[in-house]
């Protein structure tokens, strides 16, 4: 469990001692605030929200505004973990000046502590760009959900040997371009492990082996409260939406039977105001 608040350099020096790093995506205070608790390293605010919180179909239709309101809300709920902004569609796309625009928005307005973006050589000047304006970035390559229409839907990548050294030329432009840590998603391990190899900053990943400096996973996918699909990757350590709806089924069946609430979930009048409430009572109660 991290004593403190951890930063780029002590992910450089975990990456260099062979530490595993963890990550974990959050979208709200209270799991940001169980994941502090657990002794999590990083917090992802990823456009994942889309589909766990607002049940969108896909990533592409999040908003900055609804990323923003998500990472102030994980931010108050984990001050003292190193939170990562997730960049939504077309928040980056249209020019440099428009990444860095709304890069700075995460800094400024959540107090995050970097922020990602999809694509490698492909955004190498956005990355560049907001580098420069002393920004904390993180590369994503693999499986890039925003695009995933382009790569023929949510399928791993670099499965060949043609499309692997597309990936490793994207791992080099997102390390020349100033981002400080790579995530690489859906991807073979052998390739994982040769990125990490041809790369100097640590590399991340989901889906990508064990063979990378450590792990990032969505909460709802290990905890087993989205129901929607489970990626091939995903290991569950929790089924939370069978204990939900079971609880809740469990309130309903009480309230019907009327055993909630019970006593010991009301409240009593003061013993020194019972007879004047009674009183006033009968003023409106007619029999």
């Amino acid at each position: 469990m991290a004593s403190r608040k951890l930063n780029i350099n002590d992910f450089y020096q975990m990456s260099k001692n062979g530490e595993k790093i963890t990550w974990i995506t959050a979208y709200d205070f209270p799991m940001a605030n169980f994941a502090q608790q657990a002794g999590i390293d990083m917090i992802l605010v990823g456009d994942s929200l889309g589909m766990l919180v607002y049940g969108y179909s896909g990533t592409v239709s999040v908003t900055m505004d609804e990323c923003i309101i998500h990472c102030k809300a994980v931010r108050r709920g984990a001050p003292d973990v190193f939170v990562v902004g997730d960049m939504p569609f077309g928040s980056y796309h249209t020019s440099d000046s428009d990444a860095v625009a709304n890069a700075v928005r995460f800094i400024k307005e959540a107090n995050v502590d970097a922020i990602k973006l999809e694509g490698g050589q492909r955004v190498a000047s956005k990355i560049r760009a907001i580098a420069d304006a002393g920004i904390v970035v993180i590369g994503h390559i693999g499986l890039t959900p925003q695009s995933s229409a382009a790569l023929g839907g949510f399928k791993a990548q670099g499965r060949t040997a043609e499309s692997a050294e597309a990936l490793i030329m994207d791992a080099i432009a997102v390390e020349n371009s100033g981002a400080k840590i790579l995530l690489v998603e859906a991807i073979p391990p052998e390739l994982a492990k040769a990125i990490k190899d041809v790369v100097s900053i640590p590399v991340l990943g989901i889906g990508a082996g064990s063979d990378v400096d450590g792990q990032v996973m969505i909460c709802g996918d290990i905890l087993g409260y989205f129901e929607a699909f489970t990626p091939k990757f995903v290991k569950k350590y929790a089924n939370l939406s069978k204990i939900i709806v079971d609880a809740i089924k469990e309130y309903i069946k009480d309230v019907k039977e009327v055993k909630f609430p019970a006593p010991e979930h009301t409240y009593s009048i003061l013993p020194e105001e019972k007879e004047k409430f009674e009183i006033m009572i009968k003023k409106y109660i007619k029999k």
